[in-house]
């Protein structure tokens, strides 16, 4: 017989980009812990930083629900798993409700889920309610409220209100004289932000929050999927050193929970503080992040530099994705316009630029099958080297990244979500696949 588990599960949603529901998702989370609620937070699509200021707010570990990336099934599970340890499931969403192939609003009526709408009200009154209408009656989807962000007084937010009709005002959160900072992938990582804690009580606490309404919005029935068999043991005995530090900080905890479960003893170490790669590593994974914040320190971090290139010299599989394959390259020209020599493994200078230069989720094709993630940077490789392969954009089909293969290094700028393919990821790791 299907076992099932009644929680309170909201997508959180906006129109556009902007609108502060990144804020407004942190806020109402760090509410409900206060309350006494056990809250898990997911994040909709591809994204690395929100997810960590959610883990902060919530004190749970967040993870990513994606149709496509991610899947189904998976998405399935993982809000399974965390109706088993929560009270209340916030998600997130991507961009606008509707942004996206599948879109957030896809994943919402794939699993009943109601949502609440985020509103940035500073410059309008009774059209609030036309635009969140129209959120509503679109998809359509069940629309069980509105959080207003930037409300300047309560005669505004009665004005909003107002003009809603039959949709209620959940709560409302003033303008910020002090949001959380941003700078050009994001905000900044909340490790580095001081006093987060204070910002995210502060939030929480000019939240108006209705509880009344809180009280009245209704469960979602989550089914619990069959047990899963262990998976595969690709892996077994191998050891695989994972850098780790300010600016190698872009990881899915999805994709080390996979390496475990196939039988990957992880090893971690620090490049910006010069550290070596762990010995007896079977391979190297270097993950994404902020290279360009810390190019001097890595250009002078020459017990790392040597470790990499000695690795790579005896063959050991390296996976180098965006910020770790800036890492490798030749050099790196920073946003100041300063170059810095790099560890040197892939010909050619990374070159930061202004402009976005990757964003969206993509497929790469492997003999095992599609391995999918997303791409997101504002730097470029100049390189003679010829790729081995290209990423497929999602859902276009149109030609993506290019991914370079140097001896036993793989690089590339695409961030692979490595459940989606598992041994697609293991074969990454192994010997066999770089030789």
């Amino acid at each position: 017989m299907q076992d099932y588990r009644d929680v309170q599960v909201l997508l959180v949603a906006a129109l556009a980009s902007g609108q502060g529901k990144t804020t407004v998702t942190a806020a109402l989370t760090r509410k409900l812990v206060r309350m006494g609620k056990r809250v898990r937070v997911f994040k909709c699509g591809p994204d690395f930083i929100d997810p960590m200021l959610l883990e902060r707010a919530s004190g749970a570990p967040v993870r990513s629900l994606d149709l496509w990336m991610v899947g189904i099934e998976q998405c399935r599970g993982q809000l399974a798993e965390a109706a088993l340890h929560a009270d209340v499931i916030l998600i997130e969403s991507a961009m606008g409700l509707y942004d996206g192939t599948p879109s957030s609003a896809e994943l919402a009526k794939a699993f009943g889920v109601p949502v609440m709408a985020v509103i940035d009200a500073s410059a309008m009154a009774q059209t609030a309610g036309a635009l969140v209408m129209g959120l509503r009656d679109y998809g359509p989807v069940e629309m069980a409220g509105v959080i207003a962000n930037r409300v300047a007084s309560p005669n505004h937010a009665q004005m909003v209100a107002s003009s809603m009709r039959d949709i209620p005002l959940f709560a409302t959160l003033p303008r910020q004289e002090h949001s959380l900072p941003e700078r050009h992938l994001g905000l900044v990582v909340p490790g580095e932000v001081e006093g987060i804690d204070q910002l995210l009580d502060a939030l929480a606490d000019q939240l108006d929050f209705d509880e009344q309404a809180w009280r009245s919005l209704r469960s979602t029935r989550i089914a619990t999927p069959p047990a899963q068999g262990p998976a595969a043991p690709l892996l077994a005995g191998k050891t695989i050193a994972i850098a780790r530090d300010a600016a190698f900080v872009f990881l899915y905890p999805a994709n080390l929970d996979l390496l475990r479960e196939q039988g990957a003893t992880l090893r971690y170490f620090s490049p910006l503080a010069d550290q070596p790669v762990p010995q007896g590593a079977d391979a190297v994974y270097l993950p994404g992040g902020y290279p360009e914040l810390h190019a001097q320190e890595l250009s002078q971090a020459s017990i790392w530099s040597a470790s990499i290139r000695a690795v790579h010299a005896a063959g050991t599989p390296i996976v180098a994705e965006c910020g770790g394959m800036m890492a490798v390259a030749d050099s790196l020209s920073d946003q100041q316009g300063e170059v810095w020599r790099m560890a040197g493994l892939l010909p050619g200078g990374v070159v930061m630029q202004k402009r976005l230069a990757g964003l969206g989720s993509h497929g790469l094709d492997t003999p095992h099958g599609q391995l999918r993630g997303h791409t997101f940077h504002y730097s470029r490789l100049d390189t003679e080297v010829v790729p081995l392969a290209r990423t497929a954009k999602h859902p276009s089909g149109v030609q993506g990244e290019a991914v370079y293969r140097i001896g036993s290094l793989t690089a590339s700028y695409f961030h692979a979500y490595f459940p989606s393919n598992p041994a697609a990821a293991a074969a990454m790791f192994l010997r066999s696949a770089t030789a």
